[in-house]
């Protein structure tokens, strides 16, 4: 039984990620629309991007609860956001068409990963506190069955 109870807080906690990544990816799409107009992707390149950020977001929501269990390490919660942040913005950069004069659209792919990962933490953040999702350790703690 721990262990499906382990297993439903974890969906809790990815979904939770999941769905705060593609409504901030989306967010930020829809504002890099109406500011660089030369950059609009296709609803089908729009699409797909949302639902690898939506997929991205899951997994960092249920690695994310694994990770910081009751420990309340701020320098370890900032480094699974800029892991996941670097990892997903550093996969988007296209190596072979790299120019120099490009570099600020590379940094900019970058950072807005980084940005989803952020406004990720920050939502997963407040539903632990509130008791939403419950991190590995508590609930290990609360069922009597610590480590």
């Amino acid at each position: 039984m721990n262990d499906n109870v382990e297993r439903i807080e974890s969906v809790k906690a990815g979904s939770l990620g999941g769905i705060t990544a593609g409504i901030g990816y989306v967010s930020l799409a829809m504002l890099e629309a109406l500011s660089l107009p030369k950059y609009l992707p296709s609803l089908t390149s729009l699409s797909l991007a949302a639902a690898i950020s939506i997929v991205t977001g899951f997994l960092f929501g249920i690695t994310y609860r694994y990770i910081i269990r009751t420990d309340r390490n701020d320098h370890l919660n900032s480094g699974a956001v800029l892991a996941f942040g670097l990892v997903r913005g550093l996969a988007q950069i296209d190596v072979s068409k790299f120019e120099l004069s490009q570099i600020w659209l590379d940094v900019s792919i970058v950072a807005e990963s980084i940005l989803l990962f952020s406004i990720a933490r920050y939502v997963l953040d407040r539903a632990l506190v509130a008791g939403w999702i419950l991190p590995f350790s508590q609930q290990l703690d609360s069922l009597g069955n610590e480590d």
